[in-house]
């Protein structure tokens, strides 16, 4: 099982990021794909999850309204599009299978890093 999240970067607040996240390794198209972000010192914090046909979405609070999670079943592939980016939103994420919970919890990848800072 591999994660390559990909994406990231230093942007200003208000600005917007597309993530991708590349997944091998298990049947793509049957599992859950989910994003977490983790700060400094932190665990993994739910950002979003979609369910294998791209039917249902699950959202942490923050990310409502905010962010869109997505998938392409035909190029084993998840995406997280940010919109209007703030300080708090600053850390670095990671995707796993799973709707809500991480599936493979002994196989994150380097995950991507994203700065919003003025």
């Amino acid at each position: 099982v591999e994660f390559v999240e990909s994406g990231g970067g230093l942007v200003q607040p208000g600005s917007s990021l597309t993530l991708s996240c590349l997944a091998s390794g298990f049947t793509f198209g049957s599992q859950s794909m989910s994003w977490y972000r983790q700060r400094p010192g932190e665990g993994y914090e739910l950002v979003a999850g979609i369910n294998t046909v791209s039917v249902n979405t699950i959202y942490a609070g923050f990310a409502k309204g905010r962010f869109t999670i997505s998938r392409d079943n035909a190029k084993k592939a998840a995406y997280l599009q940010m919109y209007d980016l703030k300080p708090d939103d600053t850390a670095k994420y990671f995707c796993n299978a799973g709707y809500n919970s991480p599936k493979f919890k002994d196989f994150w990848g380097h995950g991507t890093q994203v700065t919003v800072s003025s």
